[in-house]
Formats: C-alpha cells, sequence, structure tokens
C-alpha cells in the first residue's frame, strides 16, 4: 500500500490565514512535522495530534523523518510557512523521494509572505515581479547580487525574502546600495513584519530610507517598480490602465 506525506503551506500560522485545503490536509493527517516555530503556531489547533518538531538548519533530517514516519503507515503532514513550494521544503521533499518510490506527495498551496505582505501594504506587486531570497546559506551572495541587478535592469517590483538576522545585520543596505545604482533614492518601498502574527507591522518609505531599516528573518520588504508611488499610506504599482 503507497504510503502519502502532505507538504503543507501553512500560510502565517494563523488559522484564518489557511487555506480549507491545507486544514483538510492537517485534519487528515496522523501526525505533524515542522520546524519548531511552525509546529507551535498550530499546536493549539491540533492538541490530539502526534507533533513532531526538529530545529533550524536540519531540513534534510526533518524531511527524512516524514518518509519514516509514512513508512510506519501514518498519514503524514509537513508543515512549511507560507507556500511549500516558495523557500519551502517541496522541492527537497522531491528530490529525497527518489529514496521512497512508495510514498505519494501531495503539495498544499498556501498563502506566501509576498503576497500576505502585499496585502498589508497596498498593492507593491500588482504587476510584474520579482521574489529574491537575502540569505546566502544556501546561495552565494556572489548570485544573489546579480539576481538583484538583473530584477532592478528589468524594472520588476521586488519582494525581498530573509532580509537580515543576527549574523546577516548589513545585507539589506548592501542589497538597496545595488539598487541605488539603478533607480531613484526616492522610490517607493516598503515593509510588513510578522505577518499574520503578534505584532503584526508595516510601513512604507523610500530606498534611502531603507538602507536604515532594522529588520530580521521575519520582515519582507518591498521595492516598487518606476511607476509605484505611495498613496495614503499605501505602496501602489500601477497595473497600466489608462484612466
Amino acid at each position: 500500500m503507497q504510503s502519502k506525506i502532505y507538504i503543507v503551506g501553512m500560510g502565517p500560522g494563523r488559522e484564518e490565514m489557511m487555506t480549507a485545503e491545507a486544514r483538510r490536509a492537517l485534519d487528515d493527517a496522523d501526525v505533524i512535522v515542522g520546524y519548531t516555530t511552525y509546529i507551535r503556531l498550530i499546536e493549539d489547533l491540533y492538541p490530539e495530534k502526534e507533533r513532531i518538531s526538529t530545529p533550524m538548519r536540519q531540513e534534510i533530517s526533518r524531511c527524512r523523518l516524514c518518509f519514516e514516519q509514512a513508512a510506519l503507515g501514518k498519514k503524514t503532514a509537513l508543515v512549511c510557512s507560507g507556500d511549500a513550494g516558495v523557500y519551502g521544503l517541496a522541492s527537497l521533499m522531491y528530490e529525497l523521494g527518489a529514496d521512497y518510490p512508495d510514498t505519494e506527495l501531495v503539495v498544499v498551496p498556501g498563502v506566501t509572505a509576498a503576497v500576505s505582505g502585499a496585502a498589508l501594504l497596498g498593492a507593491p506587486i500588482n504587476h510584474d515581479f520579482c521574489a529574491i531570497s537575502l540569505s546566502d546559506l544556501l546561495t552565494p551572495w556572489e548570485v544573489i547580487e546579480k539576481r538583484l541587478r538583473a530584477a532592478a535592469a528589468g524594472d520588476f517590483a521586488i519582494a525581498l525574502y530573509n532580509p537580515g538576522s543576527h549574523k546577516r545585520e548589513d545585507y539589506l543596505r548592501r542589497a538597496c546600495d545595488i539598487l541605488l545604482e539603478y533607480m531613484e533614492a526616492d522610490r517607493p518601498c516598503g515593509c510588513a513584519e510578522n505577518i499574520g502574527r503578534e505584532h503584526t507591522r508595516s510601513f512604507v518609505c523610500t530606498l534611502k530610507e531603507l538602507r536604515d531599516v532594522s529588520v530580521n528573518m521575519f520582515t519582507t520588504v518591498f521595492i516598487g517598480n518606476s511607476t509605484s508611488e505611495i498613496r495614503n499610506g499605501k505602496l501602489i504599482t500601477k497595473r497600466g490602465y489608462q484612466l
């Protein structure tokens, strides 16, 4: 009998921001596996279920743990923040899945930070946009820099994930300095922090001001394109309609 693993995008973690499909998958699961913080966010929703958590930087062992649980005959759900296919573990699960041919993988989409953060700020990614992570844990900074330059040259609206941490305090400033080579200093920008969780906040600023903003791993940064503007405290990227 083929076993099954749900790879669930749980959105920010708040119940009302999960999709109905995500809730059904978690309801159906016998065991829920995830990063410690994500498991804490949903433990009140599923107090009766078996929950297994692992710390940060144990992604490979966490994924293998899912396959091991599924092999025991348990319907298993791996939870990821936002969407499992956007800086999540969906691709890693498929890579490892080659070693477990009798296990079916089902990806359940969730609301990623670029979407939920954009909603807080207004409409910053309403036209062509790209998402770039500033974390160099798995991607060399030289590659990140190349992607920033390409996005700026292409006049994309940009959503920056993982803009800073205790070990990467100056990465956002470095990114802003690169973008300032292509963009005006007053380019409209915005930040959304702790989206859908306690202490949610959002604010708009210029690209020059963004250089000095303090951010962390729970912040998503938005940089507008050449048509973007700040209107009534909201960051708006125009779609192109002629009014």
